[in-house]
């Protein structure tokens, strides 16, 4: 992104520049290793332009920030009828949990991160760049 932002009830509550927006969803199956992963390879992923415009820097070489978004919804079904079942999502108790620990796994990572709001209605405002758009699905790593 170079530039992106969340609201709620009309106040922006996080936003950065350059940088990444991360839309999270947790599975109840997800915990420690999935976390690992997750940070190791969103702070180390090469795809920032370099100087001779080829997708080789990472977030950190480009001293980017992260905007931390969670989103249920990401597990949506829409196999059977018109109405998504989030069924696969995980519970709100342990979805909750893990995001935040995610959010200060990469801060610890020396990464600047906003967020928005656990379970809130939030309205998401961003420039993506390029566009570029990368599924980490930790069920297929």
């Amino acid at each position: 992104m170079s530039q992106a932002q969340v609201s709620i009830s009309s106040k922006i509550v996080g936003q950065i520049d350059r940088g990444y927006v991360l839309l999270i969803g947790v599975a109840d199956e997800d915990g420690e290793a999935e976390l690992d992963y997750l940070v190791h390879k969103i702070t180390n992923l090469r795809i920032f332009e370099d100087t001779n415009h080829k997708m080789n820097l990472s977030l950190t070489d480009v001293n980017g920030s992260i905007l931390a978004i969670s989103q249920f919804t990401l597990f949506a079904d829409t196999k059977k009828g018109n109405r998504p079942s989030f069924t696969k999502a995980g519970k709100p108790e342990h979805a909750e949990q893990l995001y935040l620990q995610f959010v200060q796994r990469l801060k610890d990572a020396g990464i600047e991160v906003a967020t928005g709001e656990f379970g809130a209605d939030m309205q998401v405002e961003l420039t993506n760049d390029g566009p570029v758009t990368i599924l980490f699905d930790t069920q297929n790593k």
